[in-house]
C-alpha cells in the first residue's frame, strides 16, 4: 500500500501545476467517447474541471485511510445520482482520465504510474457505485423557497422546504444545491445552517461576492415560492455526542452556517460542554448572524460568542483576522474543534491550533470559495 501510494502522489506532482489543459482534455475526450454524456454537464462549462479534480486529489489523499476513503467515495456516490450518471458512463470516464493523465504528464509518465492510477481509479469507481446502489433516497429533492431575507449587497439567509420526501442531514453537512430556473444542470454546494427537524426545512446562507452563478441567482433573483433541488447530504463536521471535551467553533463569513447548525443541536442535549464561537468578518455590517448568536448566549450559559472584525476600526469589540483573535485565547488544547470558513481563514486557523497542540483527529473543517 505504502508504494500504490507514493506512485500516485508522485505522478500527480507530473500533472498538478496543469490542472486546466487536464481537465480540459479529460472533458473532450469524454465526450469524443460518448457524445450524449455532454447533456449530463451544463452549457458552460467554466468551474467544472476544478471539481473534478478536487474529487480526485481528495480521493487520492485519503486512499491511505481506508475508513475516509470509503466514506468520501460512498459518499460521492451518492452525490452523483443527481447528474443521472449510470454504472456504465464509470467505465467511460476512466478511459478519458487516464488519457488526459497521459497526455499532460508527458515524458515523465511510465508504466508504474499507468498501472497505480488504473488500479486507483477501480477502486474509486468500485466504492462510488456502491455507494450509489446502496442508496433508497431519490436523486434530488424538490424544495419551495419559503423565505429570502437580504444583508448588504452581496449576503442572503434563505429557508426552503424539501418537498414529496423526507431528507435528513446531520447538524454541519452541507448539500449540492440547483436553481433550475435560471441554471440547470449547475450544483454548488452549500453548509445547511440549521439543525435536522421534523418540517424538512433548511436554511442556507449565501454570499455572491465574486459573481458565482447559482449564488448570484440564489441572493439576487430567487424569491419565495420559487422551486429549488438538492442533493444528498455530505460532510463530516459533525458533533461527536460520546466526546465530553468543551467544544470550540470558528466562523469567517458566511462559514457561520454550520457552526449556527452544531449550537442549535448543542442546544437540544448539552448540559455539561462550554461551547466558544469566534466569528469573524471584514466590517460590522457583514456579521450578520451576531444579533441571532447573542439571543442563544442569553439563553445558555454554556455558551460564549466573540465577534471580530478585519477591516472595521470602529467596531466595538475585537479587532483583527479571526484566526489572530483566536490566538489571543486558549489554550485549546483540550477542546473539539470546528472551523468554517474561507480557504484563507481556514488555512491561517489551523495554524494557530497547530501552534497550540491540538491533536488534528479533533479539528473538523469545512471551506467555502465561491465559484
Amino acid at each position: 500500500m505504502e508504494n500504490f501510494e507514493r506512485l500516485l502522489k508522485e505522478s500527480w506532482t507530473l500533472v498538478e501545476e496543469h490542472r486546466e489543459r487536464l481537465s480540459e482534455h479529460f472533458y473532450a475526450r469524454l465526450f469524443l467517447l460518448d457524445p450524449e454524456l455532454r447533456q449530463l454537464f451544463p452549457v458552460q462549462m467554466r468551474g467544472q474541471g476544478d471539481r473534478l479534480l478536487e474529487a480526485v486529489i481528495t480521493a487520492i489523499h485519503t486512499i491511505g485511510d481506508p475508513e475516509s476513503f470509503d466514506e468520501f467515495l460512498r459518499a460521492l456516490g451518492r452525490d452523483h445520482r443527481k447528474y443521472h450518471v449510470e454504472a456504465e458512463n464509470y467505465a467511460t470516464m476512466g478511459v478519458a482520465l487516464m488519457d488526459a493523465l497521459r497526455s499532460t504528464a508527458g515524458d515523465g509518465w511510465n508504466l508504474e504510474y499507468d498501472q497505480a492510477w488504473r488500479d486507483a481509479y477501480a477502486a474509486i469507481s468500485e466504492k462510488m457505485l456502491a455507494g450509489a446502489a446502496a442508496d433508497e433516497n431519490p436523486p434530488f429533492w424538490h424544495a419551495e423557497v419559503l423565505t429570502h431575507e437580504r444583508y448588504g449587497t452581496d449576503t442572503a439567509v434563505l429557508t426552503v422546504r424539501a418537498l414529496q420526501h423526507p431528507l435528513a442531514w446531520k447538524a454541519g453537512q452541507y448539500l449540492s444545491l440547483e436553481v433550475p430556473r435560471y441554471h440547470p444542470r449547475v450544483w454548488r454546494t452549500y453548509s445547511v445552517a440549521n439543525a435536522p427537524n421534523d418540517e424538512n426545512v433548511l436554511e442556507f446562507h449565501v454570499r455572491s461576492a465574486d459573481a458565482g452563478w447559482v449564488s448570484g441567482a440564489l441572493v439576487r433573483r430567487v424569491k419565495p415560492g420559487e422551486l429549488l433541488r438538492l442533493a444528498a447530504p455530505m460532510g463530516s463536521m459533525t458533533l461527536d455526542r460520546a466526546s465530553e471535551r468543551d467544544i470550540l467553533c470558528v466562523a469567517g463569513g458566511v462559514g457561520l452556517a454550520p457552526v449556527k447548525a452544531l449550537v442549535e443541536e448543542l442546544v437540544t442535549y448539552n448540559r455539561t460542554r462550554w461551547v466558544h464561537v469566534f466569528y469573524g468578518a471584514r466590517r460590522e455590517s457583514d456579521l450578520y448572524g451576531l444579533p441571532g448568536l447573542r439571543e442563544l448566549v442569553a439563553a445558555h450559559p454554556w455558551l460564549s460568542v466573540t465577534p471580530a472584525c478585519s477591516d472595521d476600526p470602529d467596531f466595538d469589540g475585537e479587532l483583527g483576522d479571526i484566526a489572530d483573535v483566536l490566538g489571543r485565547y486558549g489554550p485549546w488544547t483540550t477542546h473539539d474543534c470546528y472551523v468554517s470558513g474561507s480557504a484563507p481563514m481556514v488555512r491561517s486557523t489551523l495554524r494557530v491550533l497547530a501552534a497550540d497542540d491540538v491533536p488534528p483527529p479533533r479539528i473538523r473543517y469545512d471551506t467555502f470559495g465561491e465559484i
